[in-house]
């Protein structure tokens, strides 16, 4: 059943909102609901609810589609808005914020979904308990009731209306439990999306060690630069007999990344897809010097980069928890396009650590203890489980063709 939204006046300086998302089932899996109201964050005054009965589902696939239409509501009223997300389901929180790993394969297509809808650094998440979700819970309720007598859910009190002071009942137990990821040695499931991670070719301020991100002068590749992407264009090409085969090509919209992707597209016959998400971290004021010159001229603000991925250089750059984000959301939304097949992803030393990392689980820190040569490969595979192998890492050896 389609989900129905009714919203209130709301000016177009409104660029700040709180979503309140809810869903249940009743029977888990059973007749099923979602509800969500948004609200202008300075007052916190009701712009927009939306709620819908959505069939037999589990409350995990419910609270999840609640969040969906919450965050689409709000997307209809200011695309360029912030949003801040409450939900009671830690579980939710905890995996759209990226600290839980998703498991159960039902919610992994409606994770990449939701996270889709706004860019990655505009929604932020936090649990609230039950009591402080009453609205968006009512709202679920009330679809679920219309639903059950064949009705469709109507805003302005056309659909049952619950107490909202009536204390909430028992939660059905959820399918995928609200726990951290298990660790262990079992096999990955399914048919794999494969990344091989191609890192651009050199430019002229890569000898040097620049830094050299989004915000600089964007170098094209160098005489040398130009050699290795045909070097590796080749090396990916022939690696077609072992049954690697290249299904799509996508790139960071950089001129060097652009350069090495063209280079092995015309190998392969394949078009490029450029996707700004893939960009290099902005390095602000740092773009174009070396670490001694910062470490000379911004000593505090690079002894705070390197302590804490939330830290960011001077001039406004990115942090690398802002590139982790906007990377994931690329990741995700490069899997859904292209299930089960290989995708080359030319792009920068960050958004492939920031993978290689997140594949591992390992901490932040892990980044600094990673090198990525130019023109070098990595490869990782993602298992609809929500797994991932990391097959090479920085190879700049020729791929055997026997």
């Amino acid at each position: 059943m389609t989900g129905t939204t009714s919203t209130t006046s709301a000016t177009s300086a409104t660029r700040s909102f709180v979503v309140e998302a809810d869903g249940g089932s009743r029977g888990n899996p059973g007749p099923a609901g979602y509800g969500a109201v948004v609200r202008e964050a300075a007052s916190g005054r009701p712009v927009a609810e939306t709620a819908a009965g959505i069939g037999t589902a589990t409350n995990n696939v419910a609270e999840y589609r609640g969040l969906i239409a919450g965050l689409q509501a709000a997307h209809a009223l200011d695309p360029g808005a912030r949003v801040l997300v409450r939900m009671d389901s830690k579980l939710v929180v905890e995996q759209m914020s990226g600290r839980w790993r998703i498991k159960h394969p039902d919610l992994m297509p409606l994770a990449r979904q939701a996270a889709a809808v706004f860019p990655p650094d505009a929604v932020r998440y936090e649990w609230v308990p039950r009591e402080r979700n009453r609205h968006a819970d009512r709202l679920a309720n009330e679809a679920m009731d219309a639903s059950a007598r064949g009705e469709q859910w109507r805003p302005n009190g056309t659909g049952t209306r619950i107490d909202p002071e009536a204390q909430p009942g028992p939660e059905p137990e959820d399918v995928d439990a609200e726990e951290p990821p298990a660790r262990g040695w079992s096999p990955p499931s399914g048919q794999a999306t494969t990344f091989l991670l191609l890192r651009h070719g050199e430019t002229a301020l890569t000898p040097h060690k620049r830094f050299s991100g989004s915000g600089g002068t964007d170098p094209e590749l160098s005489p040398t630069g130009r050699r290795q992407a045909e070097a590796v264009a080749a090396r990916v090409a022939g690696a077609v007999p072992t049954g690697l085969r290249v299904d799509a090509i996508v790139s960071s919209p950089l001129a060097r990344c652009r350069q090495t992707a063209q280079t092995a597209a015309a190998r392969l016959g394949l078009d490029v897809r450029v996707d700004d998400a893939w960009r290099e971290t902005d390095f602000g004021a740092w773009e174009g010097l070396t670490f001694a010159e910062v470490r000379e001229r911004h000593p505090r603000d690079l002894d705070a980069w390197l302590a804490s991925p939330d830290a960011r250089p001077t001039g406004g750059g990115e942090s690398f928890t802002a590139v982790t984000r906007r990377v994931a959301l690329a990741r995700d939304k490069t899997i859904a396009r292209y299930p089960g097949r290989t995708v080359l992803v030319v792009t920068h030393v960050t958004p492939v650590k920031c993978l290689l990392r997140q594949a591992l689980d390992a901490p932040p820190a892990a980044m600094f203890r990673i090198e990525l040569s130019p023109a070098s490969l990595c490869e990782v595979a993602y298992y609809p489980d929500g797994n991932a192998t990391i097959r090479r890492v920085n190879d700049v050896t020729p791929i055997e063709t026997a």
